[in-house]
């Protein structure tokens, strides 16, 4: 029989193991409540249309993952739009009555070309398809921001195989990294990854001297707007001008009486960074300006990479200290690098069917159809 000395030390030794795993699991619970904070600090909404990103309460952006069109004109997909400020207020326009293919952000170029043809003009939203074949989170570790991952195949109704369906002919793999908001600034990132999956395709600007296009943002356009640069002021012209790394747009964004500014800040890897500027201060667009009107060869082995950063705050560029954020982009290294451009991408839809499309060069690629 076990003594009562004996049966006491047990005891206070099982109270001590109690309380030892009791603390361990308060604070396990602590770390996991932490970490579930974390995480629902961004919102993912996803529908049949696309994504809708939301910090708390607070909306950011909308990504247009199905074809839109206007009364079946400027058929578009991939882009951003609405867009918000910081007080979740709309600061883009679609299909605006001056130019209704703009859209939000997005990223297009007028010329599409392959073997010397021109078989699209992606700009205008004419004869060329986005099939967005997935969406999903990137699995990114960080629990500061929240990433998107768009798989785009583009096709053009001008290149079709032998069973009249249309051929893929560049791959692009997109990614939207959201932070978290200060008080004063949320920073978005884009990182488009393209590349060519037929021999001799095209891309460029528009042909005349403007030779606007590659990542464009389509904002509100106030008679207040300030454009400013990392030298101070900078007027828009009808051809691209010099304007440093960062351009910001600041103004009466949104309906409060209060400056709003969206920056759109470009990283040192870009090709021919710094790029020049196309800027309008009415009915149009921003765009850092690339390649411009002499198009390049899209790449078939390794991707064309294209990082910029959105900066949207309050107050203007002196106020949300642009150029300090632009040294910081500058020196980031991108926490996607580890992504491989040719990740195996799975339809998030699943009721989607595949078919495999056979390209001109020999290779197929599933495409994956709703």
């Amino acid at each position: 029989m076990m003594s009562h000395f004996t049966m006491t030390t047990s005891l206070k030794k099982l109270v001590r193991h109690a309380s030892l795993i009791a603390g361990l699991l308060l604070l396990c619970s602590a770390t996991n409540a932490a970490n579930r904070r974390e995480v629902d600090l961004f919102n993912l909404k996803w529908s049949r249309e696309g994504v809708a990103v939301s910090e708390g309460d607070k909306p950011v952006f909308f990504y247009q993952r199905a074809p839109k069109s206007l009364n079946n004109l400027f058929p578009r997909a991939n882009y951003l739009h609405p867009v918000y400020d910081l007080d979740g207020r709309v600061i883009t326009d679609d299909f605006p009555k001056d130019h209704y293919h703009h859209r939000g952000i997005f990223w297009t170029w007028h010329y599409f070309a392959h073997n010397g043809e021109k078989i699209g003009d992606p700009w205008t939203c004419k004869d060329i398809v986005w099939d967005v074949v997935n969406v999903e989170q990137a699995k990114v570790k960080d629990r500061n921001s929240i990433t998107l991952q768009a798989d785009v195949v583009w096709k053009s109704t001008h290149r079709k195989d032998e069973r009249g369906l249309l051929i893929p002919l560049v791959k692009e793999t997109t990614f939207i990294r959201v932070h978290r908001a200060t008080d004063d600034a949320r920073k978005i990132d884009f990182e488009i990854r393209l590349r060519a999956l037929v021999e001799n395709l095209q891309l460029g600007g528009s042909e005349n001297d403007k030779g606007y296009g590659g990542f464009s943002t389509r904002i509100k356009l106030p008679d207040d707007l300030q454009f400013v640069g990392r030298n101070g002021k900078v007027e828009p012209n009808r051809l691209a001008v010099e304007g440093g790394p960062w351009l910001d747009f600041s103004g009466s964004l949104n309906d409060t009486g209060k400056t709003t500014g969206f920056a759109i800040l470009q990283h040192p890897s870009l090709p021919d960074f710094p790029q020049k500027w196309i800027l309008r201060r009415k009915t149009s667009m921003q765009n850092p300006q690339w390649p411009g009107q002499h198009p390049i060869v899209l790449p078939t082995e390794k991707p064309v990479v294209l990082r910029h950063r959105i900066v949207i705050h309050r107050g203007d560029a002196k106020a949300a200290d642009i150029d300090r954020l632009q040294k910081e982009y500058q020196k980031e290294q991108s926490p996607l690098a580890r992504i491989r451009f040719a990740q195996p991408a799975k339809p998030t839809l699943p009721e989607a069917r595949t078919e495999i499309y056979k390209t001109t060069n020999g290779a197929k690629l599933p495409i994956h159809i709703y």
